[in-house]
C-alpha cells in the first residue's frame, strides 16, 4: 500500500467500508441501528463500495480522486436532502447519525478527492 496515493488508500478503506455499511443494514434490525436500516439506502452503500472496491483494484489515481471527490458531494449532498425534505429522503430515511456521518465523511471525501484531482492537473499541465 506504500505505492498508492491518498486517494488510492482512501478508496481502499472506503469501498469496503461501504459494502460493510450496507451489508449491516440488512442484517441488524432497524429499530436496534443508530443509522438508516431501509432497503434502498442499504443497496447504495453496497453498489457504491463495489464499484469503490473494483476502481481501487484498478491503481488509476485520477478515477480514486473523481470517486471520492463525487462520494463526498454526494454524502453532502444527502445532509442538505436530510436537511430540508429533499429526494431521495422518502426511501433512505435519514438519521441523525447518518447526517453526522456524512458531514464528517463528506468533506473529508470532497477535500482529499479535489486536491488529488488538482494534483493530478498540475502534473498533466
Amino acid at each position: 500500500m506504500e505505492n498508492k496515493t491518498l486517494n488510492q488508500k482512501t478508496l481502499t478503506i472506503l469501498g469496503p467500508l461501504l459494502l460493510l455499511t450496507g451489508i449491516a443494514g440488512f442484517v441488524i434490525p432497524e429499530q436496534y441501528s443508530l443509522m438508516s436500516g431501509a432497503a434502498p439506502y442499504n443497496l447504495f452503500h453496497i453498489i457504491f463500495g463495489a464499484l469503490g472496491l473494483l476502481l481501487a483494484m484498478a491503481g488509476n489515481d485520477l478515477l480514486a480522486s473523481g470517486f471520492n471527490l463525487g462520494f463526498g458531494l454526494i454524502d453532502l449532498y444527502q445532509v442538505l436532502a436530510s436537511a430540508v425534505g429533499l429526494a431521495p429522503i422518502q426511501y433512505f430515511h435519514w438519521t441523525y447519525v447518518d447526517d453526522v456521518v456524512h458531514v464528517l465523511l463528506g468533506f473529508a471525501l470532497a477535500l482529499i478527492g479535489g486536491y488529488g484531482l488538482w494534483k493530478w492537473k498540475e502534473s498533466h499541465a
